[in-house]
């Protein structure tokens, strides 16, 4: 089991920027990927950045020059820093982690931007 914890959401003006923070507890051992989903009301959990086996980060096409992701050495522990935030950017984000063909899911923690 992996045990995934958000961290550093909140409110913030457009334009403003917000750091999220993930750690991964657990069975970490190999871990394939990790990244960051959102989803808002009405709408379904979509892919905003993660780093996928290979390493690489990928990011959605609405938050590319906004949005950084960024781990630390031991890869346990994935950032999302955002800036330049837009209301539209407003969901609860959610940090998944992929281990041995499990998919494992954070509690979720919400960002809102305000106009």
């Amino acid at each position: 089991q992996v045990q995934l914890e958000e961290s550093g959401g909140g409110l913030v003006q457009a334009g403003g920027s917000l750091r999220l923070s993930c750690a991964a507890s657990g069975s970490i051992f190999g871990i394939d990927a990790m990244g960051w989903y959102r989803q808002d009301p009405g709408n379904q959990r979509e892919l905003v950045a993660g780093f996928i086996s290979d390493g690489s980060a990928i990011y959605a096409e609405s938050v590319k020059g906004r949005f950084t992701i960024s781990r630390d050495n031991a890869k346990t522990t994935v950032f999302l820093q955002m800036n330049s935030l837009k209301p539209e950017d407003t969901a609860v984000y959610y940090c998944n982690a992929d281990r041995s063909g499990m998919r494992y899911w954070g509690k979720g923690i919400l960002v809102t931007v305000s106009s």
